[in-house]
């Protein structure tokens, strides 16, 4: 059993088991032994049998206490060392992952934390002492730290459910304990854990909700074998997109976007993949109409996710010719061209501030989700007659949700720069609310939408209670071990043009209706005429080639009727449009 090769001072109860079993063996073979040659050769070795017994209890008894001993002086002197030079820190949990980690942390040579004990709500766990170390009850949280002086807690990633997760770490961040992150043993690098694989706490992970129960079978019998093009692929949601559809085994996943940098970026790192052979690039700019034909007619993709779009608030403001040439000619591009091409399905990212919009961006997304609702209208005698006397087949889909947390330029990436640089953090409104979501939690919605989708439906995704942006903030304040207000002042700004303060996700004219999904919901379809639908969006599209911002403004308010401009230039409009 090769007993002689283990390490002493490691030996757990399955090296105890095996030192049992061996001398176990031993001696029954030695009784056997015994039993023949006192038969054979007529010897009297009767008295060996019970020698033999004895001496089965006696060699296994001093080998597993030598073994005990030996690891106990072991463990002693190190955490003799431990004690003057390494970390005190607690581990959340008093289960097999949190043993396993405790055994990690005390394995590795470079590691300077001791274990002080375990967090665990069980009563039944709680002042037990496990490995040697007790077990505490989640409320000594701020006794520990400040009569003890631990100052991290260790929680496993897939630890607890999220819910009691997100209270224990409240309770940590209240008490000015800093939380460190273990990534789950099947993802330590090698199969062993070191003290580099630790992580901060992430503004996500207190954002982060139970995970989604996908249909998988659905989604793989939408895109399985499917040619499937993302449009704004480099993106944050359009990169997620990609990602996720590999997983559904493609024929091919067709990358387009005009961002030479951020696309190659997602080739290198698809490059490992090992349907890596499937990926197309191509670069492209979606308003660009002959670029897109050469597109369609080299691919002939048969799914389209299109998340191209100018999504930040502000700058659409003072470029509405850019927003309407994006997101609304874009979208126009791609979709005409779906059907020209015979897209099965079309699945369009649209946003929350697209709902009674109060700025440029947000109503340059509602004129797209129109002009996509409309081409849905398969017993329109003009959509029927440009396409040629055929009934288009093309079902197209849109989703709209809020924010997603770390997306390129959004909230959290700049508070982070802030609270780097020693603050202040800038806040516009003290009121101000958002929804939020991760943006794996999204696309997997977006993907679940897509496959149920059976056209002309706008999909909508639980986003959870809207949160305040100022909790955030000061949130993020604590992560970084620092106190709001105190270490790092937040300031107030003033909402920015055409910036609300609380988004929605449903007009006043839509009625919900449930799907076998419960995060995502279906708004009753509105039927628009793709005749006036059309003509509006290309004399919108007229106006933006002569780049007056006010006449192009104005269009889209009688595109939109309930538009109306929040601190924004464009105000004095709304008065014209309603006369």
């Amino acid at each position: 059993m090769k007993l002689h090769t283990g390490i002493i001072r490691y030996s757990n109860t399955a090296d105890i088991m095996r030192v049992f079993l061996a001398v176990f063996i031993t001696s029954v073979l030695f009784v056997g032994l015994n039993k023949i040659l006192s038969q054979g050769l007529q010897l009297a070795w009767t008295q060996m049998d019970k020698a033999l017994i004895l001496n089965f209890f006696i060699s296994s008894s001093i080998l597993i206490f030598l073994r005990i001993c030996v690891k106990n002086i072991f463990l002693f002197f190190k955490e003799l060392k431990n004690e003057t030079k390494a970390e005190n820190i607690l581990i959340y949990g008093a289960e097999k992952k949190a043993i396993l980690i405790k055994g990690a942390i005390e394995n590795d040579k470079e590691s300077n934390l001791n274990v002080f004990g375990f967090i665990d709500d069980n009563k039944d766990r709680v002042d037990k002492y496990l490995e040697q170390k007790k077990v505490y009850h989640s409320s000594a949280i701020s006794v520990l730290k400040h009569k003890c002086g631990i100052n991290k807690i260790l929680f496993a990633e897939n630890s607890a459910n999220t819910l009691n997760r997100k209270q224990i770490i409240d309770t940590c961040i209240g008490a000015g304990m800093k939380v460190i992150m273990v990534p789950p043993s099947n993802k330590w690098l090698y199969g062993k854990f070191s003290s580099d694989q630790l992580r901060d706490l992430k503004i996500e992970d207190l954002l982060e909700r139970e995970p989604i129960k996908l249909n998988k079978q659905n989604i793989l019998a939408d895109l399985q074998g499917k040619r499937i093009l993302v449009t704004g692929a480099a993106g944050s949601i359009g990169s997620e997109i990609v990602r996720q559809a590999l997983q559904y085994q493609p024929e091919m996943l067709i990358l387009c976007d005009q961002a030479e940098t951020p696309l190659h970026e997602l080739q290198l790192e698809l490059e490992d993949s090992f349907q890596a052979g499937k990926i197309k690039l191509f670069m492209a700019d979606v308003q660009n109409q002959s670029r897109l034909r050469t597109l369609f007619e080299v691919y002939k993709p048969q799914i389209v996710f299109h998340a191209a779009a100018y999504k930040h608030v502000p700058m659409m403001e003072g470029n509405p010719a850019e927003a309407i040439s994006t997101n609304v000619l874009g979208t126009k591009n791609i979709a005409d061209m779906s059907i020209e091409f015979d897209v099965e399905k079309f699945v369009m990212i649209s946003t929350d501030k697209a709902v009674r919009p109060t700025n440029i961006m947000g109503a340059s997304k509602r004129i797209a989700e129109i002009y996509i609702q409309s081409l849905n209208n398969s017993f329109d005698n003009d959509l029927i007659e440009r396409y040629k006397n055929r009934e288009q087949n093309t079902r197209f889909v849109t989703t709209r949700f809020g924010n997603v947390l770390g997306s390129n330029g959004s909230v959290i990436p700049r508070f982070k720069s802030q609270i780097e640089k020693k603050g202040p953090v800038t806040v516009t409104h003290p009121e101000i609310t958002r929804y939020f979501m991760t943006i794996p939690e999204a696309v997997q919605l977006v993907m679940e939408a897509g496959a149920m989708g059976k056209g002309g439906e706008i999909f909508l995704f639980d986003m959870g209670k809207p949160i305040k942006i100022v909790d955030l903030a000061e949130n993020m304040i604590r992560l970084a071990g620092l106190t709001p207000n105190v270490d790092i002042k937040i300031e107030f700004t003033g909402l920015r043009p055409g910036e609300k303060l609380h988004e929605e996700l449903l007009l006043q004219e839509e009625q919900l209706i449930e799907t076998h999904h419960p995060k995502i919901k279906i708004s009753k379809k509105v039927c628009y005429s793709y005749l006036y639908v059309n003509k509006a969006i290309n004399d919108l599209i007229e106006l933006n080639n002569d780049g007056d911002d006010f006449a192009i403004v104005k269009k889209m308010k009688e595109i939109v009727p309930d538009y109306i401009s929040n601190n924004s230039r464009y105000g004095d409009l709304d008065l014209l449009v309603a006369n």
